[in-house]
């Protein structure tokens, strides 16, 4: 099973994947979400509700065009759906804490 697994590994297509910027763009753009995830431990008062809203926007547009490329891109696509997720909590949060009864008074 170890030699199956390396011979998966180190056959000429994925050395091809690894190699592309079809693999390492998403790799490399995964640090947005998980800013936004650990952010989400941070205050409210700490969130732009402008850059949130805009993250949403860019990852939803990223998030078709993940799918919509030939081959389709599905950790691009990982990637920006799990950005789309955490930014919208974000949003939440940022509006609960500007917009809620209790912060207003």
């Amino acid at each position: 099973m170890g030699r199956k697994i390396f011979e998966y590994f180190t056959n000429k297509e994925m050395r091809q994947y690894l190699m592309s910027t079809h693999f390492w763009g998403p790799v490399v753009t995964w640090g947005i979400p998980l800013a936004a995830i650990a952010d989400t431990q941070k205050d409210a008062k700490l969130i732009s509700g402008k850059m949130t809203l805009a993250l949403i926007l860019y990852s939803s547009a990223f998030m078709r065009f993940a799918l919509r490329v030939k081959p389709r891109n599905l950790l691009l696509f990982a990637c920006h759906f799990t950005n789309v997720n955490v930014q919208t909590i974000q949003g939440i949060r940022f509006l609960r804490y500007h917009y809620s009864e209790q912060n207003s008074a």
